[in-house]
């Protein structure tokens, strides 16, 4: 069992002097720190370390226990914990895949009582530890098979979340929902015995559609980015599904207002759209739509036009600041030559990307000479007549 003894006074002194080291470092001067257990307190701090902006509540609070690296790695940041427990409120929610309790503990601000499942009973501890740590008294912790507990609960749930791992026995990453463990198409049968509604969580690399038609029942599908960062796909299962699931592409950001799209496949596949030449401004969609496939629904829904069919670039001759993406102003549209594109870059170097174009940034960086910075970017595309163009840009407002 992991030693589940609070910090001593002198203890957390020297985790909060030590806050920034370097704990390779620490560990080879252990000897000038007599009458502390310096490999314990290192791991302490290169715990807080990894989790300062991913779990700011559990970095603040020097009570809480950690678990190996990677079981930090996996869980929950706070932001998408938050944002999951917002989805549904009522009395009883199951978690089947616990960990390190992120997720539980803010399930358990919304729910009467959480049921914290988790097969590693050194997890189960840490997790029970920290909950009580952070006054979360309507959680109950259970160390055991997912389904050894849902064949065992004799109640009824109001939702039922599950985030499978998605780790084989070499350590692997797995994107398809049979190599998953929990299996949830083996355990959807008694999922729906013992609740009406289920949440899913997986991997930013299983393929949605896919997923979408195994798992049959889905009502939603959540793609949630932070920052720009797609971190994971969230599928709300219901008994009484409709025929079609919406989509929800949804950027978080710890500091302001979320963004988001809402569409249907029948409307992302109907939508009227329209092409043009590059334009005053140029619109990039977050990470969420591109990975949800909501192309032609963000042209549709805030009137942009696109630059080419497969580029995912949109452009306006009015600026739009309420795009869900990053916005530039378009300096100038390019050949993609050197000397044609050279003039405009001041600083001589630019950040680039690649939308529907032949060479890579890598390729592209050669050919031009270009180091990587600076306040210019440059878009590498194919334009409306299929020609490949380079974009110079600036970027006006913040990503959204």
């Amino acid at each position: 069992m992991p030693d589940l003894q609070p910090l001593t006074s002198a203890e957390q002194e020297f985790v909060q002097e030590h806050a920034q080291a370097d704990p390779a470092k620490l560990l080879l001067q252990q000897h000038r720190f007599k009458g502390l257990e310096v490999p314990r307190l290192v791991h302490y701090i290169q715990a807080r370390q990894k989790v300062k902006n991913k779990l700011p509540l559990w970095h603040q609070n020097l009570q809480i226990i950690y678990p190996p690296v990677l079981s930090l790695e996996q869980s929950s940041s706070e932001i998408t914990a938050r944002y999951k427990a917002n989805l549904g409120r009522g009395r009883v929610l199951i978690d089947l895949t616990g960990g390190l309790g992120i997720d539980s503990f803010y399930f358990a601000q919304q729910f009467a009582q959480v049921h914290y499942v988790e097969q590693n009973p050194e997890l189960t501890a840490i997790a029970r530890h920290n909950a009580t740590v952070l006054g979360a008294t309507n959680m109950q912790f259970h160390a055991g098979l997912a389904t050894d507990f849902l064949k065992n609960f004799t109640g009824k749930a109001d939702c039922i979340y599950l985030d499978p791992a998605r780790r084989g026995s070499a350590n692997q990453k797995l994107h398809f929902l049979s190599d998953c463990e929990p299996d949830v198409l083996q355990l959807l049968p008694l999922l729906f015995q013992k609740a009406d509604h289920v949440l899913l969580k997986t991997s930013p690399m299983l393929d949605i559609e896919q997923a979408r038609q195994q798992l049959g029942q889905v009502s939603s599908i959540i793609v949630v980015a932070v920052d720009n960062e797609c971190k994971e796909v969230l599928y709300l299962l219901d008994k009484n599904a409709p025929p079609e699931p919406d989509y929800k592409a949804v950027n978080l950001h710890a500091s302001k207002e979320e963004a988001t799209l809402k569409f249907k496949k029948t409307e992302e596949e109907t939508a009227t759209i329209t092409y043009s030449e590059p334009q005053a401004f140029i619109y990039e969609p977050n990470t969420a739509i591109l990975k949800a496939g909501g192309f032609k629904s963000v042209a549709h829904q805030y009137h942009v036009n696109k630059l080419h069919r497969n580029s995912h670039l949109y452009t306006s001759e009015t600026l739009l600041p309420e795009f869900p993406g990053r916005v530039f102003s378009c300096q100038a549209v390019c050949k993609y030559q050197k000397k044609a594109i050279l003039p405009y870059l001041a600083a001589k170097k630019a950040n680039i990307t690649v939308r529907n174009f032949p060479d890579s940034v890598a390729a592209i960086r050669k050919k031009l000479g270009l180091p990587e910075g600076g306040d210019q970017y440059l878009f590498a595309t194919t334009d409306v007549h299929q020609k490949p163009i380079i974009l110079v840009c600036e970027k006006v407002i913040p990503a959204t």
